[in-house]
């Protein structure tokens, strides 16, 4: 397992997002359970993954409650960086630290290493929101400030309104999601922040397993990149990840996380609904692509976004831009 530091908080590049405990609509209760997710859990601690995200929205509490239940051995919580969500519904000063003692009550624990806004709230101002969270890292009750689906000038305003570091970002980032790239990541290397990557499968198209007839239904039934249509699209970028994943004797789903965290200061949180799909995420962090490799898979993902359609409504028939590369370190 590799790992990266920035500000103090040292994470593994491979981490754990906790979306699918207690989520009904990711197979919960149907699919696998609680004795799954206690042992995805226990499996992630024992090959290295130290960072583990979720929030209070998760399964409405129910993800918080599973982790607490799994780490409520303090040899079990040790060496943990345990990461939660504020939802953002009204974050005033008074609402974040009522917001922060629940979370914290449903994990268990005194204390959480991150603590991230999961969403802007443009009708609640930051100073607002930040002074909440510099009331609860005074208190000792969280260690370090995050944010998620931020722009960059949210993330900068939001640490000026704390009066201190805000250490990472937690957006959408993947082969088929590369929005970050301008100007997040280069922020990101440049200033000594973490980008978090949720989401770097692309909720499991990157798998290269689905096809336009056999696309999965559920949560993923309206993200777009499950259309009949973008399927086709992204057929070169899932042949390229076949083609090296052949090559490193790996798996696509490795490959794409491998192009994920090659990236200075970002680190990916796919999700896990067993043990198997855990080791074999944490295995990419080892996979080191060649700068060849890298670039073929990046042509091909640029010309999946050339064509991408964005969707079937006002933005129909418009084509994106591919975003322009960071600085790669």
């Amino acid at each position: 397992m590799r790992y990266v530091e920035a500000c103090g908080l040292r994470v593994s590049v491979i981490g754990l997002g906790a979306w699918q405990f207690g989520s009904p609509e990711w197979g919960w209760g149907s699919q696998f359970g609680p004795a799954e997710a206690l042992a995805v859990v226990d499996r992630a601690r024992t090959v290295g993954i130290t960072l583990i995200d979720t929030a209070e929205l998760y399964g409405g509490g129910g993800s918080e409650r599973l982790l607490g239940r799994a780490l409520a051995d303090p040899a079990a919580r040790d060496g943990v960086v345990l990461a939660s969500k504020l939802t953002p519904t009204w974050p005033t000063r008074d609402q974040v630290a009522a917001r922060c003692r629940g979370s914290l009550a449903r994990l268990g624990t005194d204390r959480l290493d991150l603590y991230q806004v999961h969403w802007p709230n443009p009708l609640v101002a930051q100073r607002s929101t930040m002074a909440g969270m510099r009331t609860l890292q005074a208190g000792g009750l969280i260690r370090h400030v995050g944010v998620s689906n931020y722009s960059l000038r949210r993330w900068r305003a939001a640490e000026a309104a704390l009066g201190g570091t805000v250490v990472s970002n937690q957006v959408r980032y993947s082969l088929l999601t590369r929005q970050p790239e301008r100007e997040l990541l280069p922020h990101a290397a440049g200033a000594g922040r973490l980008v978090v990557a949720y989401s770097p499968l692309a909720q499991g198209v990157l798998a290269a397993k689905y096809t336009p007839d056999t696309a999965p239904g559920g949560a993923r039934a309206g993200n777009l990149l499950f259309s009949a249509e973008n399927l086709r699209r992204a057929e070169p970028v899932l042949a390229a990840l076949r083609e090296l994943a052949s090559s490193h004797r790996a798996t696509p789903a490795q490959v794409a996380l491998a192009w994920v965290v090659h990236h200075p200061n970002v680190v990916a949180i796919p999700g896990a609904k067993s043990v198997a799909q855990v080791e074999a995420n944490a295995a990419a962090a080892d996979l080191r692509l060649a700068p060849d490799e890298l670039a073929h898979l990046t042509a091909a993902a640029d010309r999946f976004h050339r064509e991408l359609v964005v969707s079937a409504g006002a933005l129909a028939g418009r084509r994106l831009r591919p975003p322009r590369r960071p600085a790669e370190g």
